[in-house]
């Protein structure tokens, strides 16, 4: 504790005058020699300390040199996070810090909600009332209409063990030409509380059976990333059409608990 009145006091020479949040090198000075980080600098004509030209740009190398030495905290400290980080260690730490708000979690970059975890299904439920939950831990995910053209999503929910589930099957074209199907489970909840529960996708039809099993990726997480290392069930339209009925596909959906 002896320690932190010092630290504190370092680290409040670097917070910028218009966001409070840190100035971190390159640290960048108005003629007069006041401080504004890189962000608010590109969106402002004057110093909003002293109302000086922000240009020429003046670099300030012995901030950068203190800054060197002082350990940060987390910008989600106010939510949690006891972290100290080096300079160059903040951006990606911040960026999968446990703290951090939830984004929605519906595939596709078109709902901008933010919110804490507990919020998630209200906003769910309230912005996204097309979305079907089914209750239990071994269900079916039906999805509809597989042939339709381009990139396509579908997502429903599944409660079971107190906890609320997304399946996510999204059909996209990764690489060119090659259309393939992608499913996954996340946990509506924490990374940590994802490790207890596992999941099994599986396609069944004409004596064929195609499964997958894997933890539940949080929603903090998202898809983008699995997919992209192809970390879920992987399948192109071919073996679509294999298990599909009438362009309807069922996927069996377990979910389970881990053993302590």
């Amino acid at each position: 504790a002896a320690a932190a009145g010092p630290h504190h006091e370092l680290t409040s020479l670097f917070e910028c005058p218009v966001c409070f949040d840190y100035v971190l090198p390159p640290i960048l000075q108005c003629q007069a020699g006041h401080l504004v980080c890189n962000q608010c600098r590109q969106k402002l004509s004057c110093c909003p300390t002293c109302r000086g030209a922000l240009t020429p740009s003046i670099r300030n190398l012995a901030m950068e040199k203190v800054a060197s030495a002082v350990l940060f905290p987390c910008k989600y400290a106010t939510t949690g996070c006891s972290l100290t980080l080096h300079h160059t260690e903040k951006p990606e730490h911040e960026d999968i810090c446990e703290y951090r708000p939830y984004s929605c979690p519906c595939p596709g970059a078109s709902c901008k909600w933010q919110g804490s975890l507990e919020a998630v299904m209200s906003h769910l439920m309230h912005a996204h009332k097309s979305i079907t939950t089914l209750q239990g831990e071994d269900i079916v995910f039906l999805a509809t209409d597989i042939n339709l053209p381009g990139a396509v999503d579908w997502v429903m929910m599944q409660s079971c063990f107190g906890h609320h589930f997304m399946l996510v099957l999204e059909k996209q074209e990764k690489y060119e030409g090659h259309q393939q199907f992608f499913a996954i489970v996340l946990l509506i909840g924490t990374r940590k509380q994802a490790e207890n529960f596992a999941y099994r996708l599986e396609l069944n039809g004409n004596r064929r059976r195609l499964t997958w099993e894997a933890t539940p990726r949080s929603i903090h997480d998202g898809v983008a990333a699995a997919i992209m290392n192809s970390d879920c069930l992987v399948f192109d339209t071919a073996i679509a059409h294999l298990f599909a009925d009438n362009g309807n596909l069922g996927i069996n959906v377990t979910i389970s608990t881990c053993c302590p």
